[in-house]
């Protein structure tokens, strides 16, 4: 098999391949980060790269292969992780200089499931400094650009994940969200991201299990992928209150047998808080959604005045910021991303009974968007009001659509994700199409509470019937 051949492979069919010994664990991790090293000068998708430690596990997962030992599901199988997540023996830095040099001991629980699974670690992904923004840039490794145009952003704060997915550099990346930073990126750069049920993928380094809004998740290339990477990654445990109790779901059943859609009723919903859609985009999505009905489904149009909760988000968001880094402001101000500065610095002007109300209105849109699944049995918006920004924008800059300024950018590029970060509810990102400017464009599904399996399988339907896993970016520094 050809390296690039190799690099656009599913896990499934990797894995697979290493289980009948086709192709051997030293083989593709090797062939992984050859692709990561020379993609470095070109997208910039890594802060860290394992090759050591990569390639003495893939020397492992060999002897496992010769001598017949049980391999697990994702066996010899190369995954990233995002440079928030702590990983045994191998930096951490939350694209911060602060931790420039921090090691954990441990891996976060996702990590070590990963590598229960069999799958092999290559490196660490860029973010924001934080992951404050959904601009893939710090002052730590500068800037992470889109795969298909490097005059547009990744997305963030997941976008070294993104592009590392959207590029062949690994088929599974471990990514965070806490206002859609796995769908923001995947949208951006044309790939498939979930952010399940809050709970569903335990998160041990949230620092308020109980309150928390930040999840962690996976970013492939297939719904399969992303079905086989959660079934490893989900599951109780003891660090995360709401992982706790929760019912087992087979995902990869759900990806590999969806069925159909007759009877079911879904609400398409082209705003969320917002009043501006590019129309390009808004065809696109639209035209995704109705797909929907060749496989028995309806879809109803719903605009019901959605209020956008960013406002409240903000506070939430930034108020933990300031708790938790607040700290390091005196020592690495001067040395710290703007824009992270002024986040924390506008927390400072919260009252602690704003911060009160935040937290209702947090339960309030909880029912409000459970109780759209009395009467629907999922919903869909896009995932970005247009294609990835400009390179030349930061997070305090106006979106433009269709030459006029609308807003904010946290209201109105990305009004349709961070709802569901506050409310739990499972939501998954899918390739839709590509606009004229020749960027992907992205459907987003959205589940009832804890139904993960019905997103997993309505997106692998959706797979079915608009594939897009043939076709990736122009990369030709790498593809030679």
């Amino acid at each position: 098999m050809s390296s690039e051949r190799m690099a656009y492979t599913s896990a499934m069919e990797l894995a697979g391949l290493v289980r009948t010994r086709q192709v051997s664990p030293v083989e593709i991790t090797e062939a992984a980060l050859r692709r990561i090293e020379a993609s470095q000068p070109v997208l910039n998708a890594f802060i860290t790269v394992a090759r050591d430690e990569a390639m003495a596990e893939a020397r492992a997962a060999e002897r496992a292969v010769a001598t017949n030992d049980e391999l697990g599901p994702l066996h010899g199988v190369p995954f990233s992780v995002k440079d928030l997540v702590n990983t045994r023996g191998v930096r951490t830095t939350m694209g911060s200089l602060i931790f420039e040099h921090n090691v954990p001991e441990t891996d976060a629980v996702a990590v070590a499931r990963l590598r229960a699974a069999g799958a092999i670690m290559v490196g660490k992904t860029t973010t924001p400094e934080f992951g404050h923004k959904p601009f893939t840039r710090a002052p730590l490794f500068g800037d992470t650009p889109n795969a298909w145009d490097r005059g547009r952003i990744a997305g963030g704060s997941s976008g070294g994940a993104a592009v590392a997915a959207a590029a062949g550099l690994a088929p599974l990346n471990v990514g965070t969200d806490g206002g859609g930073s796995i769908r923001i990126p995947a949208a951006a750069n044309g790939i498939v991201g979930m952010k399940a049920t809050l709970g569903t993928v335990p998160h041990d380094a949230a620092p308020d299990s109980f309150g928390a809004n930040i999840y962690v998740g996976p970013m492939t290339r297939t719904v399969g992928d992303t079905a086989l990477m959660l079934q490893a990654m989900s599951g109780p445990h003891p660090s995360d209150a709401h992982s706790m109790g929760r019912q087992r779901q087979d995902f990869v059943e759900a990806a590999a047998s969806p069925g159909g859609l007759e009877g079911k009723k879904i609400a398409w919903r082209p705003l969320l808080g917002n009043e501006v859609v590019d129309p390009e985009v808004l065809a696109i999505t639209h035209g995704a959604a109705r797909a929907f009905e060749e496989a028995g489904a309806t879809v109803v149009e719903v605009d019901d005045g959605f209020v956008t909760p960013e406002p409240f988000w903000r506070v939430l968001s930034q108020a933990a910021w300031r708790a938790r880094f607040g700290g390091y402001v005196e020592e690495w101000g001067d040395r710290m991303t703007p824009t992270f500065l002024r986040s924390i610095t506008e927390a400072s002007n919260y009252s602690a009974e704003e911060l009160q109300k935040a937290i209702y209105q947090r339960t309030q849109l909880f029912r409000e968007v459970q109780g759209w699944f009395r009467e629907y049995d999922l919903v869909m918006t896009p995932t970005l009001t247009r294609t990835a920004l400009e390179s030349d924008l930061d997070l305090y800059d106006p979106v433009v659509i269709e030459g006029r300024e609308v807003g904010i950018i946290r209201q109105n590029w990305y009004p349709y994700t961070h709802p569901f970060n506050l409310t739990g509810h499972p939501a998954i990102t899918l390739p839709a199409g590509f606009a004229g400017d020749g960027l992907p464009v992205a459907l987003q599904i959205v589940g009832p509470y804890a139904d993960d399996a019905a997103v997993i399988r309505a997106a692998a339907l959706f797979e079915q019937l608009r594939p897009w896993a043939d076709r990736t970016p122009s990369l030709p520094e790498l593809d030679r």
